[in-house]
């Protein structure tokens, strides 16, 4: 086990910049997990640690050590792939020794690790079998394995579930956060999964066109974001972002007409005219109920999901809202809802996108 430290990366394909100015630390022991959207670099950061990438400019260190320039394979990592990688002529067992054959082990060594590992991955009853006889989720335990009897100093994970259905990825996951608590390895995970990073982070770093834009505990993204990008990004379905300026008054005025009663939550300082941009997850919009509303709802679309149900509307002036209600049948489509927002859930982001704080 090891930590890792980047300093100053960047990487580029000829003129197209990927990564610009990494700096990230991991601890000894971490699972960190790489978020973003299509393109914003986290597949080619984790590239570049593997050694798989040569870094444009910048420092990599692990465990202290500088090992921008050396090797992939003098690295002492372990990288498990999207796409398994595994020899389709050898059986399960030679697929997990074979790194271990090669580093020229002695075969009780070889043998007592791959024992172990198929145990921890419940491997044990496929070690005779092709990786043809196996399915998509025992093929990826599989691959696990392979990286786990290396023992390595930090393990790589590109989007490795991916190829997984819905069923076979939640139960993969449970097994990767087994795998974690038992052997405390340091783990760098990328996926495109908000599901996977927040049930499986200690932090998650959040990309986006080849910057951080905000490393945290799954619950400080989610209840803290440092910015739009984050807010509208983590969060599933996201953030209600709702663009409007203040009012001369202190309240915040939308397209459409003021939210009632909403000075108090805006920070202090705000000049009137100011353009800013408020945040609320659908968990935190509420029916009014009795209570004077906030804003009335015009809804769109209802989606019943049996112990709860999303609301999809527009408020007056046109901004999209979305709500969860614990109800079977909150609304129909077509209907105006009045709705009010809990004050202590809002977020508000000035005209730049950055999270303005009370």
């Amino acid at each position: 086990m090891a930590g890792l430290v980047l300093k100053g990366i960047a990487k580029s394909f000829g003129p197209v910049e990927v990564l610009r100015g990494i700096d990230l630390e991991v601890a000894n022991g971490e699972f960190v997990v790489f978020v973003g959207p299509s393109g914003c670099g986290k597949s080619t950061l984790l590239r570049v640690i593997a050694g798989l990438e040569e870094v444009t400019s910048g420092t990599i260190l692990i465990d202290g050590q500088d090992v921008t320039a050396e090797r992939a394979a003098e690295r002492g990592l372990a990288m498990v792939f999207q796409s398994y990688a595994l020899y389709p002529h050898m059986s399960v067992y030679r697929n997990i020794a074979f790194a271990l054959e090669n580093m020229r082990l002695p075969r009780e060594e070889i043998e007592a690790r791959v024992r172990r590992a198929a145990t921890m991955l419940r491997l044990t009853d496929y070690l005779d079998r092709k990786p043809g006889a196996l399915s998509g989720g025992q093929r990826q335990r599989v691959a696990i394995g392979r990286a786990v009897v290396r023992d390595p100093k930090i393990f790589l994970f590109d989007e490795p579930l991916s190829n997984l259905d819905a069923e076979l990825r939640v139960a993969t996951r449970k097994e990767l956060a087994g795998l974690h608590a038992e052997i405390g390895g340091t783990m760098i995970y990328v996926t495109h999964d908000q599901v996977e990073a927040m049930t499986l982070a200690n932090r998650i770093v959040v990309l986006n066109k080849g910057r951080i834009e905000q490393v945290g505990t799954p619950l400080e993204l989610y209840n803290r974001p440092a910015n739009l990008f984050v807010a509208g990004f983590i969060g599933s379905p996201r953030m209600n972002l709702i663009s409007g300026r203040v009012g001369p008054d202190g309240h915040f005025e939308m397209p459409g007409g003021a939210l009632a009663q909403s000075g108090p939550f805006l920070p202090a300082g705000l000049a009137p005219g100011a353009e800013i941009t408020l945040g609320i997850r659908p968990e935190h919009v509420l029916p009014a109920g009795g209570e004077a509303p906030d804003a009335i709802l015009t809804v769109d679309l209802v989606e019943q999901l049996g112990s709860e149900s999303y609301l999809y509307g527009t408020l007056p002036g046109g901004a999209a809202l979305t709500l969860r209600s614990p109800l079977e049948d909150p609304a129909r489509r077509g209907e105006s809802l009045p709705v009010r927002f809990e004050r202590h859930r809002l977020h508000v982001f000035d005209a730049a996108g950055l999270a303005l704080r009370p």
